[in-house]
């Protein structure tokens, strides 16, 4: 499966519930980024990056190999200490003459916190990038603003989430922001780039039924 954060239906969203689950598989998510942000972002020029729910580092990895200055935060320090020794893996790879010789540890500010309560500095992020993190829905969308204001003038947003239509009832997804919710609250100082449900490229993860993804893109003009 690819490297995706989904919420568990059986664990709240607190660092203690996501540590025991990074716990209980060696490794949790296949190391690879996700199909979306390699298809919108690989012909985005490289800045400052921000990866929300960044998880064990497949997409910090592969923004970092291409030049990104990543932060990359997460609520759990295990998946942060497997994404940084990953991340050091893959510096030894460069020093080999891999990873075309990108100093991808260098290239990584890991941060533990918890997006949902952590506004990062505005005007900073080149990309904000949220892929499949459970952001609830709050009264004044004091959370979301705060990603939405991170993008810098130019900068991109990529909100990507599964079809609902795909998702166990269980987990409720209506207590969550969909990205067609967040293109509802951008300003006249965005471009919406795509809006769409695209059909999945790559199998889903074992003991799901993803089939489509939702995806957000839009451009920060001012």
């Amino acid at each position: 499966m690819t490297q995706q954060h989904e919420p568990h239906p059986a664990h709240e969203h607190t660092a203690e519930a996501w540590d025991e689950r990074y716990r209980s598989q060696q490794q949790l998510f296949s190391g690879n980024p996700n199909g979306v942000l390699v298809t919108d972002v690989a012909d985005l020029p490289p800045g400052q990056a921000l990866d929300v729910g960044c998880g064990e580092g497949g997409d910090a990895i592969w923004l970092a190999r291409r030049g990104w200055q990543v932060t990359a935060i997460d609520i759990s320090r295990v998946a942060l200490q497997r994404g940084a020794a990953a991340a050091h893996a893959a510096s030894a790879e460069s020093g080999s003459g891999g990873s075309g010789n990108v100093d991808v540890a260098e290239h990584i500010s890991w941060v533990h916190g918890d997006p949902t309560s952590m506004a990062p500095p505005a005007d900073t992020f080149d990309l904000v990038s949220v892929h499949y993190f459970p952001l609830k829905r709050e009264p004044g969308d004091a959370a979301l603003r705060g990603l939405l204001a991170a993008v810098a003038p130019g900068g991109t947003l990529l909100y990507v989430s599964h079809d609902i239509a795909d998702v166990d009832p269980s987990f409720e997804p209506h207590l969550y922001y969909q990205p067609g919710e967040v293109a509802e609250l951008l300003g006249d100082d965005w471009t919406i780039e795509d809006n769409a449900l695209r059909a999945r490229t790559t199998p889903p993860p074992e003991g799901t039924h993803h089939h489509n993804d939702v995806v957000l893109r839009a451009r920060r003009t001012a």
